[in-house]
């Protein structure tokens, strides 16, 4: 079968196949804690929230994570924090677990195929991503898994740009980092990442209108839109404000980044935009009006928005997975045969 995993700092997203539809099961990637009593553990049991005891704590996580924050009037925490497992936080390992298990459940049998999305290195940040890949590879290997990285803008490749042959510009805007593939007929041409993303985004605005992180990430997941038409003195002025500086510190280090040399001359090719921050309305028009005004190397034919943002990443892991899966059974030959890719995109 097969399975793909967008390991993503606010949520977890596996995905599978199943007869002619993909299956996407999805978790948020935070946690709360609350005291523990005998009450509040049955009324979790009964309202089957995830959650798990640790001597005198009660720990939710998940969904139902951030709803008892904003009851609790707490802050959510994370494991993860730009895009990798987070240092600062000591339940990280643990709660990844967890919430790792409840996301793709047990292999359907011994070696099954995963593969799971993972960050290029961030070039404006002496962040490694070796720990946290190797780790969420250990966790994933030791439940049952043959699992696999594979660089999170070159999923979005695998996803979204199989009619173009897998030519293009892929970018994931997740909530810890920003990832970006140039890919040329499945070969990447440049790939790296920045630490920004959407919890930058959030954060800024929570600090520029004193309102909290959590509470500025409900707005924006709540209808909001890119359209520049409200109040500048509210979070969502202020959430506009800094999408746009996001997107103008993107396009500036694509420019840094592409190699001329190793662009074919007259290359046009469509950019695809994907991830969770991706989502608002109007984020697409305006990333092609910054895109229209960069000094780029190549020309750039469209700029489309992913048909389902949030399982992207998770999608074109799955196409990865089930073609080295089909590889391995069929031939043993190393690499991706981009027939056999393309075949298992359009599925």
């Amino acid at each position: 079968m097969a399975k793909g995993l967008d390991v993503g700092t606010m949520n977890l997203i596996s995905a599978q196949q199943e007869g002619n539809e993909t299956v996407f099961v999805q978790q948020r990637n935070s946690f709360v804690e609350i005291e523990y009593s005998d009450m509040a553990e049955q009324m979790l049991s009964r309202s089957d929230v995830l959650h798990i005891r640790k001597d005198d704590d009660v720990y939710v996580l998940g969904d139902d994570a951030l709803n008892f924050a904003n009851i609790f009037n707490q802050e959510t925490r994370r494991p993860m924090s730009q895009g990798i497992l987070s240092s600062d936080e000591k339940s990280a390992i643990p709660m990844m677990k967890l919430i790792i298990e409840q996301v793709v459940g047990s292999p359907e049998y011994p070696n099954e195929k995963l593969f799971f999305s993972s960050p290029a290195d961030p070039m404006d940040s002496d962040l490694s991503t070796l720990y946290h890949q190797k780790t969420i590879e250990s966790f994933l290997n030791d439940m049952g898994y043959d699992a696999e990285p594979i660089n999170e803008g070159m999923s979005v490749i695998y996803s979204d740009l199989a009619d173009n042959d897998f030519t293009g510009l892929g970018i994931s805007f997740g909530a810890g980092m920003t990832n970006v593939c140039l890919s040329y007929y499945a070969v990447p041409v440049m790939k790296f990442s920045v630490a920004r993303g959407g919890d930058w985004v959030d954060e800024q605005a929570a600090q520029a209108t004193g309102t909290q992180v959590d509470k500025v990430t409900s707005i924006k997941e709540d209808d909001f839109e890119l359209d520049f038409e409200t109040d500048v003195g509210g979070v969502e002025g202020a959430l506009s404000i800094y999408y746009e500086n996001l997107l103008d510190y993107v396009i500036d280090r694509i420019q840094e980044e592409v190699d001329e040399e190793d662009i074919e001359e007259g290359l046009d090719v469509p950019v695809v935009v994907t991830g969770g921050t991706s989502s608002p309305n109007g984020f697409t028009k305006l990333f092609r009006q910054h895109l229209d005004d960069a000094d780029i190397p190549f020309s750039i034919s469209e700029v489309r928005h992913a048909d389902e943002p949030m399982y992207s990443v998770s999608r074109g892991a799955l196409v990865a997975a089930r073609s080295d899966e089909e590889e391995q059974r069929d031939s043993g030959n190393s690499g991706h045969d981009e027939e056999e890719v393309e075949a298992q995109s359009d599925d």
